[in-house]
């Protein structure tokens, strides 16, 4: 077997990152028959095939995530050598892309995200907004934020906090007016607890949705009560906070990442630094700090 070229991994973890040889192409500044030849001489020569090809462009195969993640860590630490004469930590750098809803991608993790960039400048950030509990496996998310009472097996990460919700109105909309939470997000437990509640009070909802900041989109338009997480619900200048008909308890926050990568050093560091952000924000989470003006 020939000596492979770190050289050649650029081009591996452009695929992957990107999704696409096109793009891939795009960002290396190079033409698309020379991403081809270099991942097709790397799987070759490694005696392996690193992708898996669709209409939706390539995947990484869920058993070579460990590989792609090990050439990360090499790219980082080459890219390292040439910051040793600051020496200390090993800055984290590079692209993490975080997956979350749009609760968290709107209210909550900008600030979070803006806070690392800051003290970390060779860091950059993709937000991923998916509200389906959507597979994390094939390396679309590198640190997943999600709230749940337990992780799945495929995920792992500690609870940074809690989310607490509350029931939010209009001013002047009746006690007889809700929405209603539809989708995915119906079955939720929260949402389970609060529409089998009304559903026994013979409420019928004037709308529904499946999003938290749709909801509170409508209810700022005066259709009706509803449920929210307290982070959004007290940014609004129009809803005020009234009695929730049922005792809501607040949702574990979790900052994970696949179980397979989670020992990676740098989903280590990225998620024990979004866990703190996350910390330091609870009052917040916990609806308990007052709304910015």
């Amino acid at each position: 077997m020939h000596k492979t070229n770190w050289d050649d991994f650029r081009f591996v973890l452009a695929v992957a990152r990107m999704g696409s040889v096109s793009a891939a192409a795009r960002e290396l500044g190079v033409n698309h028959a020379t991403v081809l030849r270099r991942v097709a001489g790397i799987e070759d020569r490694l005696g392996v095939a690193l992708f898996e090809k669709s209409v939706r462009g390539y995947d990484v195969a869920p058993e070579k995530l460990r590989l792609i993640e090990a050439a990360r860590e090499v790219e980082i630490a080459v890219k390292a050598v040439e910051r040793l004469a600051q020496a200390g930590d090993t800055p984290l750098a590079g692209v993490i892309r975080v997956m979350s809803s749009d609760t968290f991608c709107h209210a909550i993790l900008p600030p979070v995200v803006a806070g690392m960039s800051l003290t970390s400048p060779g860091l950059s950030f993709e937000l991923l907004c998916a509200n389906a509990q959507t597979d994390a496996s094939r390396l679309h998310a590198d640190v997943i934020v999600r709230t749940a009472f337990k992780l799945p097996d495929d995920l792992y990460g500690e609870v940074a906090g809690q989310l607490a919700f509350g029931v939010y109105a209009a001013e002047g909309v009746p006690e007889a007016h809700w929405l209603g939470m539809s989708g995915l997000l119906g079955r939720a437990h929260v949402a389970h607890k609060l529409n089998e509640r009304l559903q026994k009070d013979g409420v019928v909802f004037r709308a529904a949705a499946d999003s938290f900041m749709t909801l509170r989109a409508l209810a700022e338009a005066g259709l009706g009560r509803t449920m929210l997480p307290c982070v959004i619900g007290d940014q609004s200048p129009v809803l005020q906070r009234v009695r929730a008909p049922i005792d809501i308890a607040p949702m574990p926050i979790y900052v994970a990442s696949n179980a397979e990568l989670a020992d990676a050093p740098r989903l280590r560091q990225a998620r024990a630094r979004m866990t703190a952000a996350l910390q330091a924000d609870a009052e917040r989470l916990l609806g308990l700090a007052p709304a910015a003006a």
